[in-house]
């Protein structure tokens, strides 16, 4: 039975302090480091904002709340400008690009300091361009010829989207008894009431967006309420690998 999350107050808490350090000191992080990280944090918190100041926010406030990742849309207007400034102002967290589909896109991403790349598809020259690169690379399936062609391609990850609303848990559950081998990022549809039962059902994470940071919750530097939201998705990815 999925536990059930206690529900406190989301009172705001103080900002956090902003730093300057240089692009290198940013980019320190390898390969690994980043795998090992999402492997275990278990969430992937995505974003879509249109000014430094908002993603900055966002990425000072859920790393504050335990969660130091960020995954910045690459649709967003300016994304590329906003993965630099966010890389260079906040060291501590790993910053990557989200819908990227294309080469030309992924190598800006990459220049302007993204630590991994995902999509919602499988683009295969991406996925080859970023594994040369020796970046994670999470890329999109959602059926069995999906997962097995994108994981021939050597990624470290594959996302299934958008899981939350074709097939839910039992669908991974089976996708992950077809390919055990394969870590599967559960996305597209994840909220509150389902990610226990998708890391339940063997997703080694969670890629959530707005159900995580809200977009009111940016505009209106709630950083109380984005904290509160992260405490019960982490609390159900503990509860899910205890089980």
């Amino acid at each position: 039975m999925e536990p059930v999350l206690e529900v406190v107050s989301l009172e705001d808490v103080s900002p956090i302090a902003v730093t300057s350090p240089s692009l290198e000191l940013a980019r320190s992080f390898t390969r690994q480091e980043v795998r090992s990280r999402i492997e275990e944090l278990g969430i992937i918190p995505s974003v879509l904002v249109s000014t430094t100041d908002d993603a900055l926010f966002a990425a000072e406030a859920i790393a504050r709340a335990g969660i130091p990742i960020l995954e910045i849309t690459s649709t967003a207007p300016e994304a590329i400008k906003l993965i630099s400034y966010v890389v260079q102002h906040a060291p501590d967290v790993i910053v990557g690009a989200g819908s990227v589909h294309d080469v030309e896109t992924a190598r800006c991403c990459l220049d302007a300091g993204a630590r991994f790349l995902s999509g919602d598809g499988l683009d295969v020259d991406t996925v080859k361009f970023a594994v040369q690169a020796n970046t994670v690379v999470i890329p999109g399936a959602l059926t069995p010829t999906g997962v097995i062609n994108a994981w021939k391609l050597n990624p470290d990850f594959v996302k299934i989207v958008p899981c939350g609303h074709i097939g839910g848990a039992g669908y991974l559950k089976d996708l992950k008894k077809m390919f055990p081998a394969v870590p599967m990022i559960a996305a597209g549809g994840v909220d509150q009431r389902t990610a226990f039962s998708f890391m339940a059902a063997g997703a080694i994470g969670l890629g959530i967006d707005v159900e995580l940071i809200p977009r009111e919750a940016i505009w209106q530097r709630q950083t109380g309420r984005i904290a509160e939201l992260a405490r019960r998705f982490r609390l159900a990815v503990t509860h899910a690998r205890e089980k």
